[in-house]
């Protein structure tokens, strides 16, 4: 089965904010991203769908993805949940796995590499030694997948190298797929593969070969898991990503990123079908 997904971030602030949102008024952009693409997901009955937003929109989200196979996502959750007979809520700021699960979600996104750089700044802040803020990082997020998976979320689990890390590539790689999915019931599980040093402007992007050699390394690590490429699904390497035969899908951020940068449910479809029917 392939796997489409779309993670959009904190991309629901207006233009005269310094944001992208070009869909919709801010309070109904949830609702205006799921009720777009929600057709596109019915269209291609083998293939699985979801879109991860920002937590203020997940209600709206739902309901805009009703009656159609597109699930709806959060962007990481809490290690600790409420339990009967134990913590009964007090998260304050926290986000929860029952929390956005009884909103009506039904994945997590957890350890994208933005959630990865702000853990190492909080431990680089507490004085944590380098060799040992990797590990921990892993463990973190280790007990973010346990809880999601216990509020019975499908977790899609992001890893990649930083530029400084790519000629330890296989190492560090094989640390984040064994330490941060220690554990976790692997049925429930995708895997985005982010090449961090290829992602942003300026920036050469990973090709056919090197995306083929780490997909082939995270599966050897976790048979059976599906990989998807979390670089950044987009019109111009839909058609190479689909010759990839380890690659079982991909990640879709804005579908736009020149002129007026943004998000395109139309661009959206045409990212699907060159990919899908590629």
């Amino acid at each position: 089965m392939k796997h489409i997904f779309l993670n959009l971030k904190r991309f629901d602030i207006t233009p005269e904010h310094g944001g992208v949102n070009r869909l919709a008024e801010p309070a109904a952009w949830g609702e205006a991203v799921t009720s777009s693409i929600k057709d596109v997901a019915a269209h291609y009955a083998d293939a699985e769908f979801a879109a991860f937003l920002p937590e203020a929109h997940l209600i709206g989200a739902v309901a805009g993805a009703a009656g159609s196979p597109l699930g709806v996502g959060c962007q990481g959750v809490h290690t600790a949940d409420t339990a009967p007979g134990g913590n009964f809520g007090a998260f304050t700021t926290l986000r929860t796995g029952n929390a956005v699960a009884q909103l009506g979600c039904t994945w997590a996104l957890i350890g994208h590499c933005e959630e990865r750089m702000n853990l190492r700044a909080i431990m680089d802040e507490a004085g944590a030694a380098p060799d040992a803020v990797e590990a921990a990082v892993n463990r973190v997020l280790a007990r973010e997948v346990a809880a999601a998976q216990a509020a019975g979320l499908t977790v899609l689990f992001c890893m990649g190298e930083r530029e400084e890390e790519v000629d330890s590539w296989e190492e560090v790689l094989t640390a984040q797929l064994t330490g941060g999915l220690e554990g976790a019931d692997l049925s429930r599980v995708r895997v985005a593969y982010e090449p961090v040093w290829s992602i942003g402007p300026g920036k050469t992007p990973a090709d056919a070969p090197y995306i083929q050699k780490v997909a082939r390394l995270i599966k050897a690590t976790l048979p059976g898991v599906d990989v998807v490429y979390g670089g950044g699904l987009k019109a111009d390497n839909a058609q190479m990503l689909a010759g990839i035969p380890e690659i079982d899908g991909g990640l879709i951020a804005l579908t736009r990123f020149t002129g007026e940068i943004g998000f395109y449910p139309e661009e959206y479809a045409e990212i699907v079908k060159l990919y899908l029917e590629a």
